[in-house]
C-alpha cells in the first residue's frame, strides 16, 4: 500500500472507531456534563491520562502508515509488522491510549459510568485481541509475530529493552 494511501485509510478509521469509542459513546454516556467534582488532584490525573492516551494513540497510528504501509483497520492490514515506537514495548499500545483517554475522561468529569465503560472495552479488546488478532496476526507474520510475541508483553508495558 501507498504511504499517502494507507495514510488516509488510518486517518479514517482513527476517526470512525476510536473516535467512537473514545469520543462518542463516551458522549452519549455523560453529555460531557461533570458529576460532583472529584478532588482536584484526581481531575490532574484525568487530564494528564488522557493527553497521554491521545499522544499514545496518535503515535501508534503513524507507526502502522510509516512502519506498516497499511492501516490499523482489519480491512486494509499493514504490509509489514509493525514492533518498532512504543510497539518495542508494549504489543497493544492503541488499546490502553484509547483506555486512558475514556479513563481520563471519567476522572476529569468525576462520572463513574465512564469507568464502567472503560472497564467493559478493556474486556471487549482483550477478547478481541486473543480470538482475531493474535491468531490473524500469527497466520499473515508467522514466526516474526511468534518471536515478537514472546519478547514484548501485550499489556503492561516493559519500559527498557531486553538486552
Amino acid at each position: 500500500m501507498r504511504p499517502a494511501r494507507a495514510a488516509a485509510g488510518t486517518a479514517v478509521f482513527l476517526v470512525l472507531v476510536p473516535g467512537t469509542v473514545a469520543g462518542l459513546v463516551p458522549w452519549w454516556l455523560t453529555d460531557w456534563r461533570s458529576g460532583p467534582a472529584y478532588p482536584l488532584p484526581v481531575r490532574a490525573v484525568g487530564i494528564v491520562l488522557a493527553a497521554a492516551g491521545a499522544t499514545v494513540l496518535l503515535h501508534a497510528f503513524t507507526r502502522f502508515v510509516i512502519e506498516g504501509l497499511g492501516t490499523p483497520a482489519p480491512i486494509a492490514p499493514t504490509e509489514r509488522l509493525v514492533v518498532g515506537g512504543l510497539y518495542r514495548h508494549v504489543r497493544n499500545p492503541m488499546y490502553l491510549a484509547v483506555l486512558a483517554v475514556i479513563t481520563g475522561q471519567a476522572l476529569i468529569l468525576s462520572r463513574p459510568v465512564l469507568l464502567a465503560y472503560a472497564a467493559a472495552v478493556a474486556a471487549t479488546v482483550a477478547a478481541f485481541v486473543h480470538w482475531y488478532e493474535e491468531p490473524t496476526l500469527t497466520r499473515s507474520h508467522g514466526t516474526a509475530y511468534q518471536q515478537y510475541r514472546q519478547t514484548v508483553p501485550a499489556w503492561f508495558p516493559r519500559l527498557r529493552r531486553r538486552p
